[in-house]
């Protein structure tokens, strides 16, 4: 009777302040377009992925030490002497690489299929903002173990602040708690490093919220209205099959490679006394790692490794005026789009290679690319597009027997125009463009 009762009451207060309403319009009744690939399902894994490190570092955290002499034993305490503590780690550390594929991937995505585009601007700033503090999340929790890597990664890492002019060094001991990396660092870490996933949880909801509000892009980069399906059960199912190969994928690592995207150093104690041969990373942070080291300069390092992820954000303004949004109808930007990708995982290689030539040479050339890709390729690519997209809008106009009219000297209006589109025109966009 009192379970019930619980139970009614609970109902109750959900129905009064809609929030039964809310998850059925977001995650039943959600009109999603019809033509959404298996890449749309990497924003259900990242939200996933999240929900995992929440749980096991809550778990991890109850028998964690954060205190320099006892911080490394505890790990191994965890490991040895914890019911399944061994798997709550492994899931944990696995699991954060498995949070940055899925990101990654989430955004590579969105730069393919133009999903950065008005209307949602601030959907894809949000999400630049998620990837920073995931950044600043991962980098925290890299240092706990206290192992040699964790400790003089946190002393290069937080060493870069100290390129800031007139206040860098002020910072730098403000943030170590002293005039080293000692327990004081060990303690501010771990206590972000548990108050931080809570306000990627918000951006997270905020996130959601902006698409929501927008709708969701599609493969074909246009705005539907009509053509939609909902979100239950047709993409519930779909997503529960592609985590169902996700989780065969995860779990791969989890029992069979535990520690092959960790760095062997890591188990052996901190040493302040011992300089490891070549100072790595962890494999998500070395494209950063890449773009600092190939500039010469400190600051400039560090403001170009900032840079490198604040870009993304600005990249809605770059391209306002595209007319076309996927790359599936853009040949110019498809191909750079690939050589950018090819340059990421190079950066990523150059990273983990010793700071000597021919790596330094090749890691300079990388990074110039990269900003090069957003600043100069991007927008020339949008006013290549839209020369011929506008030609094409012309010529399909002169052939349909439809007379112009200018609403915008930028744009011509050819409403009603397409529907009759004589056959010749719809050649010569096929030639042009090499879709039929």
């Amino acid at each position: 009777m009192f379970i019930q009762s619980f139970l009614n009451k609970s109902m109750r207060f959900l129905k009064k302040y809609g929030l039964i309403d809310i998850v059925y319009q977001n995650g039943v009744f959600y009109p999603a377009p019809s033509n959404f690939t298996y890449m749309y399902n990497f924003g259900v894994y990242s939200l996933v992925c999240l929900v995992v490190q929440l749980i096991t570092g809550i778990f991890l955290a109850m028998h964690y030490a954060p205190e320099q002499t006892l911080a490394f034993f505890s790990v191994e305490h965890i490991m040895r002497d914890v019911n399944y503590g061994w798997l709550l780690r492994y899931i944990h550390a696995n699991g954060a690489s498995m949070f940055f594929i899925v990101v990654y991937t989430h955004t590579f995505r969105g730069l393919y299929y133009g999903s950065y585009h008005y209307p949602r601007e601030n959907l894809w700033i949000v999400g630049v903002f998620i990837i920073l503090i995931m950044i600043l999340t991962a980098f925290m929790g890299y240092v706990l173990p206290w192992g040699q890597m964790s400790f003089w990664a946190a002393t290069v890492i937080t060493n870069m602040v100290s390129a800031i002019p007139y206040i860098g060094k002020t910072i730098v001991i403000w943030l170590w708690g002293g005039f080293s990396v000692d327990n004081a660092t060990l303690n501010r870490f771990f206590s972000l490093h548990y108050i931080m996933p809570f306000v990627l949880l918000v951006l997270v909801l905020l996130h959601l919220i902006f698409l929501r509000e927008n709708s969701s892009s599609n493969p074909l980069g246009i705005e539907h209205t009509t053509d939609y399906l909902y979100f239950y059960p047709y993409y519930w199912i779909k997503d529960l099959l592609g985590l169902i190969g996700f989780f065969i994928f995860f779990a791969l690592f989890v029992f069979f490679s535990p520690n092959y995207l960790g760095h062997p150093d890591n188990y052996i104690m901190a040493n302040p006394m011992v300089t490891p041969p070549h100072i790595v990373p962890e494999w998500y942070f070395l494209p950063y790692y890449a773009i600092l080291r190939s500039v010469p300069d400190k600051l400039l390092g560090v403001v170009g490794m900032v840079l490198s992820i604040l870009i993304l954000a600005v990249l809605p303004f770059l391209t306002y005026d595209a007319k076309i949004r996927a790359a599936t109808f853009r040949p110019f930007y498809k191909l750079f789009f690939y050589f950018f990708m090819f340059n990421c995982f190079i950066l990523g290689w150059i990273g983990q290679c010793p700071a000597e030539m021919p790596y330094i040479f090749i890691g300079r050339i990388s990074t110039i690319f990269y900003f090069l890709y957003f600043i100069l390729i991007v927008p020339a690519c949008i006013l290549l597009e839209n020369y011929f997209f506008c030609e094409l809008e012309f010529c399909a106009a002169v052939e349909s027997g439809f007379f112009l009219r200018r609403t915008n000297p930028s744009r011509i209006d050819v409403t009603g125009i397409y529907s009759s589109v004589a056959s010749s025109a719809r050649s010569l966009v096929a030639m042009r463009t090499g879709v039929v």
